[in-house]
């Protein structure tokens, strides 16, 4: 063909058939996304960008509905707000509740793609592999519609890693993945060192026996694993004599992948995902609806299944002329002191001086005080330093053993602002007093209890469904009582700190974890120390490895 042909051709397509694969996102570009095996940590950064970015989400699997709302919260928790929420299309089954055929779902990318949107096509695993990505693609270039393809982490490699086995070593240098869906000649696979099989759950008895006949030895190392990288996650090792039946007893359900080789040996030095200290275990979250996700997120990197009840919600004053009357006084030089006694207060107070359109010069003159480091963060991101943070326990009563007695010839007001919680306690007040101070206790912010969680959170608090309970308040562990009951005697008590310890205790809990420092990482921290210890514990003494939920006591846990 000549140039001049070729030019003639380009000129007579239409536009739309020039759009290329790959060109810069926009309106009418479908883009192909691997979500991986299961966990949500292992999606790609353009995969969680091209999510956040859709205007229309075709899933796949039950599960890619919840996953798009987690890239979106995650996405609001840093201030990375996501665009309008998409519109979920269902590309998985069909209107009478069947599965689509490869066909069946490449028209409905296409229907979706031709509305001109930004289109998210979500496949399990890579779009590539496995999986029915090639199809579909051809079917939009087919189409003359732009696309791209996100890879995705494989479950091939990733399921193996988070069991603990390397698929390779410098011993082990060749290994095949089967799919057991089909006739499989397995003698093609005799020599193989290691074997990667996916779909064989159901079949494993068989396949074993054909692999034993092949010349393998049967006391060959096996591993299977099932729902690998989430949090359910079983892995069970055997041989090739034993794994049927020993799945059988196990209940090992598909999806699993199973791994047949020496490689399998190295699990018992190498398993780190199902060795967390709180892995699996269902954790209770009281909080306010306004908390950060901090702790939650913790507790995942712990191996902890977070599960999250807000228990009061932080509102305004009824009456905000105390609030205002305390802010015009310390912009006028009324107060020595400001004394923070939580990050809700300084919230309550910035959103004042906002309101007011003033800023942090305000304070210049003014004495800071905070009663701990998580508050002296949050006035540290107003662009304010605290003066005074206590040197021993976070609390009122750290922040009295620090605070300076007044001092007629040193200080020249003898006033304090305390902008606090309509509940606080008169402890703080009465210790400033007695230091020779004048207080201005405010109402900066009220505390409303929260309605009760649904029943069967309530039912699982109940009867002991949560492994372990996180109380960051005494007033988490008032409210969750007073909506949901107290938490069933197996189920693991932590609290934030003394004052929250004895709450717990006065509503007839045992607490079994208290934070060294009131601090939420450290709260957590302590919490995964005592599932470490339990962990190890039931390790030295032969016993299988449990969550407190596998166990329940005959009679209610009493205060010690």
């Amino acid at each position: 063909m000549t140039r001049a042909t070729t030019a003639k051709k380009a000129a007579s397509t239409p536009a739309a058939a020039q759009v290329q694969p790959g060109q810069p996102q926009g309106p009418g570009f479908t883009a192909f996304v691997g979500t991986g095996p299961g966990d949500p940590d292992l999606l790609t950064v353009r995969a969680v960008r091209l999510i956040q970015d859709a205007d229309v989400v075709i899933t796949e699997e039950p599960g890619h509905a919840d996953l798009v709302a987690v890239v979106r919260a995650r996405a609001e928790q840093v201030g990375d707000e996501p665009a309008r929420e998409p519109e979920i299309v269902d590309g998985g089954f069909g209107e009478d509740g069947q599965p689509l055929t490869h066909a069946a779902r490449a028209k409905v990318v296409v229907k979706q793609a031709k509305r001109g949107l930004r289109v998210v096509r979500l496949l399990g695993g890579d779009p590539f592999l496995y999986a029915s990505g090639p199809e579909e693609a051809q079917a939009v270039a087919k189409a003359n519609l732009a696309f791209e393809i996100v890879p995705g982490v494989s479950s091939v490699g990733a399921v193996p890693a988070y069991a603990g086995i390397p698929l390779t070593t410098k011993d082990h240098r060749e290994v095949a993945v089967v799919t057991c869906g089909d006739k499989v000649d397995w003698t093609r696979y005799a020599d193989t060192p290691t074997l990667v099989l996916l779909s064989a759950v159901g079949q494993i008895a068989e396949i074993a026996k054909q692999l034993i006949a092949t010349g393998r030895s049967p006391q060959t190392p096996v591993a299977m694993t099932r729902v690998g990288t989430t949090t359910e996650q079983q892995t069970i090792t055997s041989t090739l004599e034993q794994i049927a039946a020993e799945a059988r007893a196990a209940r090992i359900s598909p999806p699993a992948i199973t791994v047949i080789g020496a490689v399998v040996d190295l699990r018992e030095k190498l398993s780190w995902f199902e060795t967390k200290p709180l892995f699996g275990w269902r954790v209770l979250v009281p909080r306010t609806k306004e908390q950060s996700a901090s702790l939650s997120n913790r507790l995942r990197e712990f191996g902890g299944v977070p599960e999250e009840v807000p228990t009061i919600s932080v509102e305004p004053p009824r009456n905000p002329q105390q609030m205002d009357k305390a802010v015009r006084g310390l912009v006028e030089g009324r107060y020595e002191w400001i004394a923070f006694t939580s990050v809700n207060a300084v919230k309550a107070v910035r959103e004042k001086f906002e309101e007011y359109g003033l800023d942090a010069r305000a304070f210049s003159g003014l004495k800071i005080a905070a009663v701990g480091d998580k508050t002296a963060q949050a006035i540290a991101d107003w662009g304010l330093r605290a003066d005074l943070v206590p040197s021993g326990e976070q609390s009122a009563a750290g922040l009295l053993e620090d605070w300076p007695e007044y001092d007629e010839q040193l200080d020249p007001i003898n006033r304090v602002f305390l902008p606090r919680a309509d509940i606080a306690t008169e402890n703080l007040v009465a210790g400033l007093i007695d230091l020779g101070w004048e207080c201005d206790d405010v109402t900066a912010y009220r505390t409303v209890r929260a309605a009760p969680p649904p029943a069967p959170t309530r039912d699982a608090i109940k009867t002991g469904k949560f492994d372990a309970v996180v109380f960051t308040s005494s007033s988490t562990v008032r409210n969750l009582v007073g909506i949901a009951g107290k938490p069933h005697p197996s189920t693991v008590i932590a609290v934030i700190g003394p004052a929250t310890a004895k709450t717990a205790e006065e509503h007839g809990l045992r607490v079994d974890v208290m934070a060294p420092k009131p601090d939420v990482e450290l709260l957590v921290e302590a919490l995964a120390g005592f599932g470490a210890s339990r962990r190890a514990a039931m390790i030295e003494a032969g016993e299988p490895v449990t969550k407190p939920s596998d166990r329940k006591p005959s009679a209610r846990r009493r205060k010690a």
